[in-house]
């Protein structure tokens, strides 16, 4: 059931209850008929929407794009502001990776994060597309190629290794404990090397 203060159309209440779900099922495991329970909507009013499951599962992508890229242009903002010298406005003069980006622009608990994690591997087209996607956002503010792909998966593989990390670390890598120290030890590495 929808809050008395949730005022998202019901076509953006069904995107959203479905990315939760893609991220937490697989987008091929998880029916219309579901997504319609978790949005409080019929199955029909689903595809009265979207016209068709892929459809809502594009949509999906396209929101989740437009998320990140959103964040890449911050991240832009903030990389601009410290390589001009204005650290006052960028709070650091270093880089600020997608991770650190991704936790202040996400609401805690996202479903983002895990739908990355989720899609982006594997043989998935959908995922190669988001992928390659996310790689012209990134390219748009790398002097590369190589330091676009190099960046993007650096970031991602924090995201898409979450789990892993926080168990041999002790720490979730994307709170704000742990993002702390990640990026705290990223900014030796990049500034110091690996010695």
């Amino acid at each position: 059931m929808r809050s008395v203060n949730d005022d998202r159309t019901p076509r953006a209440v069904i995107r959203d209850e479905a990315l939760r779900l893609f991220a937490l099922q697989g987008p091929d495991r998880v029916t219309v008929r579901r997504i319609g329970e978790a949005a409080g909507v019929s199955a029909a009013l689903v595809i009265h929407h979207f016209g068709s499951k892929d459809v809502l599962r594009e949509t999906v992508d396209r929101h989740v794009l437009s998320i990140l890229e959103g964040i890449f242009d911050e991240l832009a903002e903030h990389n601009d502001a410290s390589t001009s010298g204005d650290a006052s406005a960028s709070g650091a003069n270093t880089p600020a990776p997608l991770a650190d980006a991704l936790l202040r622009r996400l609401p805690p608990g996202s479903p983002v994060p895990a739908y990355l994690a989720r899609i982006l591997p594997g043989d998935d087209p959908a995922g190669a597309r988001l992928f390659r996607r996310l790689f012209e956002a990134a390219r748009r503010h790398a002097a590369t190629d190589e330091r676009a792909a190099f960046l993007l998966v650096n970031d991602l593989a924090m995201i898409l290794l979450r789990h892993r990390i926080a168990d041999v670390l002790g720490t979730d890598p994307l709170s704000r404990e742990g993002l702390a120290r990640w990026t705290a030890e990223t900014m030796t590495v990049y500034e110091k090397g690996l010695t």
